[in-house]
């Protein structure tokens, strides 16, 4: 893929394609990429390091990109190690060069980096400042809490190019040309953002008044043109927490089969009462991250679990939480519960639900014991009667 973004941006980041896991729990089949930006103008500016994984490969790209020029300004966006870990390495090579930061991330930098004195090198920005590189002109605009309190993003005014930190970004390398870009756009928007709708919400007004032609996040590809346009329309429904397409998502733990079958009976059901996409997950075995991708894409979520030892299944009861962790809201919920002698897996998704914002429960909460009989499959159809409605 093409590393020159404009005539003065370059993309000098790496690619970790051995990375199993982002943040020690997202799954990545694809890998991970660390972004970093070189604008080489009649002075220089480093956009960000890359995690420490990367060292040697980001200080080579970082080299041959400068081409035996120096750098002046090292723009610090955002202190998480995996686009800050090479602060003290530029520091230290590069004398003289200045680390541009808000004061949240100074305050942080020295939990990273105890053996450096920022107050040296350091010079802090915050919202409405400019900084004159020549031809260009940088604009920073503060964006706390997307996704951490120190978080700024930065506008090229004659570049016309908006770095936006972790917003925009995606799971998966940036050596490869995607197919579909919100689709790991998505998993990575709501278990990473998901929480800081209202704050992803003030940054977009903010860059509303922008004229931005080109999206250099710290993960994923540069976005420009249309997927440009859709990166935005649909940061706009997800950070309001909208329906973003009709459908049903069913999901479920299963300890010997019987609760998934009620799941995969209420799907096929809904399927033939005409509903236009039915999603199904088992949380015991699919990944848990793609389940609350997908219940936030659909309008409408229902979830199935064993009782266990009198309490919610341990999994169901995780993926609950991490729901509310993540602000879910404005969504029709409906439960499966299944329980061979005291069945309480019903009330106690319910209850944990009681808390949650704008959530409407569909009735009947369907109660299987042990395996699935006629009887239950006639009230899951009565669920999906309710469901359609």
């Amino acid at each position: 893929m093409d590393k020159t973004i404009t005539n003065d941006i370059l993309y000098i980041g790496c690619d970790d394609k051995e990375l199993e896991q982002f943040e020690g729990q997202y799954m990545l089949p694809e890998g991970m990429c660390y972004n970093s930006y070189l604008i080489l103008d009649e002075k220089v500016a480093i956009m960000d390091t890359v995690d420490v994984r990367k060292k040697d490969e980001w200080l080579d790209n970082l080299e041959k990109g400068l081409n035996g020029r120096k750098p002046d300004f090292l723009v610090v966006q955002h202190v998480e190690p995996d686009h800050a870990s090479l602060i003290a390495e530029v520091l230290s090579k590069y004398q003289g060069v200045k680390l541009i930061c808000t004061a949240a991330a100074l305050k942080m930098l020295p939990l990273y980096f105890p053996q450096i004195d920022f107050s040296t090198v350091a010079q802090t920005v915050k919202e409405g400042d400019k900084l004159e590189l020549g031809k260009n002109t940088l604009h920073f605009f503060a964006a706390p809490m997307v996704h951490w309190p120190e978080v700024m993003v930065t506008y090229a005014e004659q570049a016309k190019v908006l770095f936006a930190a972790d917003g925009f970004g995606k799971f998966g390398v940036y050596d490869s040309e995607p197919d579909d870009w919100s689709c790991e756009a998505r998993r990575y928007y709501f278990n990473i953002c998901g929480k800081y709708g209202a704050q992803v919400q003030s940054l977009l007004k903010k860059a509303a008044n922008l004229d931005i032609q080109t999206i250099c996040s710290l993960h994923g590809p540069i976005l420009k043109g249309e997927m440009l346009k859709e990166a935005l329309r649909l940061y706009q429904i997800w950070s309001n927490y909208d329906v973003e397409s009709e459908g049903i998502f069913i999901a479920y733990c299963t300890m010997h089969g019987n609760t998934g079958n009620a799941a995969e009976y209420l799907a096929e059901s809904l399927r033939k009462k005409g509903a236009k996409k039915v999603s199904v997950s088992n949380l015991c075995v699919d990944d848990w991250a793609e389940g609350i991708e997908d219940a936030f894409k659909y309008g409408t979520l229902v979830l199935a679990s064993p009782t266990y030892d009198g309490n919610l299944f341990p999994i169901m009861t995780d993926f609950i939480s991490h729901l509310k962790i993540k602000n879910y809201q404005k969504r029709k919920v409906a439960f499966i519960e299944n329980g061979s002698w005291a069945p309480q897996a019903g009330r106690l998704m319910k209850e944990m639900f009681a808390d949650f914002k704008n959530i409407q429960i569909t009735e009947p909460v369907v109660t299987v014991r042990g395996a699935l009989k006629e009887a239950d499959k006639a009230n899951l159809d009565i669920l999906a009667d309710e469901l359609l409605k």
